[in-house]
């Protein structure tokens, strides 16, 4: 992946994710499904400008859907927990 402003898709605002936040400094966002741990922690570094401790993927698998008689997959995506350093956080996850 050349482009770091496109790895990140899009914040993930949960319950879990909030709990997360509060414990343990970390957040959860919905990353590029061929990104890698180490261009993660770069895109978030630079998009969000505070420092990366450890980076933890995984991969959602899309659910079957119906729409009336046709079934269909919802594709399947990727998403990141990203540890924070201590005493950082992220404006855009702050005041859910």
């Amino acid at each position: 992946m050349k482009d770091r402003t496109k790895i990140i898709k899009r914040p993930l605002i949960t319950e879990k994710g909030t709990m997360l936040r509060a414990e343990n400094n970390q957040i959860i966002i919905a990353v590029e499904r061929a990104a890698n741990k180490i261009e993660i922690k770069q895109a978030v570094e630079e998009v969000f400008r505070v420092h990366v401790e450890e980076v933890r993927t995984m991969v959602v698998k899309g659910k079957a859907k119906r729409w009336g008689r046709h079934a269909y997959q919802r594709s399947d995506w990727k998403k990141a927990i990203v540890t924070l350093r201590e005493g950082e956080s992220v404006e855009l996850f702050e005041g859910v």
